[in-house]
């Protein structure tokens, strides 16, 4: 039998280099509703042309809350928006639909 050659350890450098001043972690914690929901739901952020940069939560089919990124905002600021509006999805049944009417609907 033919003896295979052993690899050595591969380290991976990162594609990205961030500022050394830059925030680089995030105490999910504080979002507590997205922390929740997550279990039985699931949450994107992304780009969906042509609303631009998104947040969505949904179960299944049904979306929960569709957030737009506003000008200007961080994306701490716009998870923190998401988690309010799946707060109020849950506790109210009114569901945030800033991609397709510009405005919040009751469910009925």
């Amino acid at each position: 039998m033919e003896r295979r050659r052993k690899t050595g350890s591969r380290t991976k450098e990162s594609r990205i280099d961030l500022p050394e001043d830059r925030e680089t972690t995030f105490d999910f914690s504080s979002l507590p509703h997205i922390e929740d929901f997550i279990n039985y739901g699931q949450i994107v952020v992304g780009i969906m042309q042509p609303a631009g940069c998104v947040a969505v939560a949904g179960e299944g089919r049904q979306s929960v809350a569709m957030l737009r990124r506003r000008e200007g905002e961080t994306l701490k600021q716009l998870l923190t928006r998401l988690d309010v509006a799946i707060a109020r999805a849950m506790a109210d049944d009114v569901f945030t639909d800033e991609v397709n009417t510009q405005q919040t609907r009751t469910h009925t």
